[in-house]
């Protein structure tokens, strides 16, 4: 039986080959359109540029107002410092000059004191102070604190001189006020950057396992190789602190930075231009952080261990005693838990808040011995 035929106008071979070019001949038009499309527009086009007219802005916000003059009053007290080391020739025996390093800094009075970091010039044998205005000065050296990593240079500014950076205080500082460095990041002069204060009473160990920093102001305004010895400023334009560091794995900003608080500055500095060194409150015991370590470790104890009273000192006065060494081996003296109410837990920790004080002070110590605690008066002495 024979079925009928379900597609009875089923097209030929050669129509679906002419259907097929037909649609691939399209295709190819489009494609070769829309390649072409550019070159058709720019014929088509004209040949002059229609006039655009400026959108006004309008007047600047009031932050933005505050921040440009913040800048152009701060400017003219940032100085960039170029530092040199003479090195000698193996072969010659010439003595030449070569580039080391660059920082930051700021003019501290209208005698020409530039205050910058002490990292910043470690280790070279020429510093050259640039001023804002392009003015070139060979910088002396006054004075150095590596322990708070300030230095103090001179540069004779004659009578056309630098305006001082205004200072304000860091002990009212709050998290979250508005910061702004000036420097010299990367060697592009004169920089500004802006962010907040991230935290305080930051700890930052010195370099190549130097003396503990305490007491920083970490901010999130970014601050990079070279900013190092620049004021940071809060927002009236008033010193707040030294930039001094960077934490970051990259060596480039990664948003926490630190600086030397002012208040710290206020201290240090004006010894330094008077003496040329900073001379520590103290109390006139031997301490050492890694002996003082392994003491606690053996005694599971918190504080700090007198290893010895130097004879004649405020502490010997005061009836401190350190350790003795008797038949069955080391015997704990005193252990200073607290100064003026505030626990001491290391030795960094009771040498920062010596470093608050002045000689002559008198400080409170919270000492134990033998498992009785008791408060000590001492008169705080010149120290090293």
């Amino acid at each position: 039986m024979a079925y009928p035929d379900p597609y009875p106008q089923r097209p030929s071979p050669d129509q679906f080959v002419r259907r097929w070019l037909f649609i691939t001949a399209c295709v190819a038009a489009l494609m070769l359109f829309w390649q072409f499309l550019p070159a058709i527009e720019a014929w088509f086009s004209p040949r002059e540029a229609a006039e655009r007219t400026v959108t006004p802005r309008g007047d600047l916000a009031a932050d933005e107002k505050a921040t440009i003059e913040l800048f152009e009053k701060s400017r003219a007290s940032v100085v960039y410092i170029t530092t040199s080391q003479l090195v000698r020739d193996a072969w010659t025996r010439n003595v030449f000059s070569v580039p080391r390093g660059t920082g930051s800094g700021f003019i501290w009075d209208d005698a020409g004191h530039v205050v910058t970091n002490f990292h910043v010039i470690q280790g070279a044998s020429e510093a050259t102070v640039k001023l804002a205005d392009g003015r070139d000065y060979q910088a002396a050296l006054v004075g150095v604190s590596p322990a708070h990593d300030i230095a103090v240079l001179k540069i004779g500014v004659g009578f056309q001189r630098p305006p001082a950076v205004p200072v304000g205080t860091s002990a009212d500082l709050k998290v979250g006020q508005k910061v702004f460095a000036i420097g010299n990041p990367f060697g592009l002069d004169w920089t500004l950057t802006k962010g907040i204060v991230s935290a305080l009473d930051r700890s930052l160990p010195g370099e190549s396992g130097g003396v503990t920093i305490e007491h920083l102001i970490q901010t999130d305004a970014a601050i990079n190789p070279g900013n190092s010895g620049g004021p940071l400023l809060d927002s009236a334009g008033r010193l707040i602190g030294i930039n001094t560091a960077i934490y970051s794995p990259s060596g480039a900003s990664a948003g926490i930075g630190f600086a030397v608080p002012v208040d710290t500055v206020m201290r240090v500095v004006p010894q330094l231009i008077k003496t040329g060194k900073y001379i520590r409150p103290a109390l006139g015991i031997e301490l050492d952080e890694q002996l003082n370590r392994r003491l606690q470790a053996l005694t599971g104890t918190r504080g700090v261990f007198v290893l010895r009273v130097a004879p004649g000192s405020a502490a010997q006065k005061a009836g401190l005693s350190g350790i003795t060494f008797g038949p069955e081996g080391i015997v704990p003296g005193d252990r200073i838990t607290g100064m003026d109410g505030v626990p001491v837990d290391d030795v960094a920790k009771l040498l920062a808040r010596l470093d608050d004080r002045k000689v002559g002070d008198v400080v409170v110590l919270s000492v134990e011995r033998a498992g009785k605690l008791r408060e000590v008066r001492v008169e705080l002495q010149p120290g090293i």
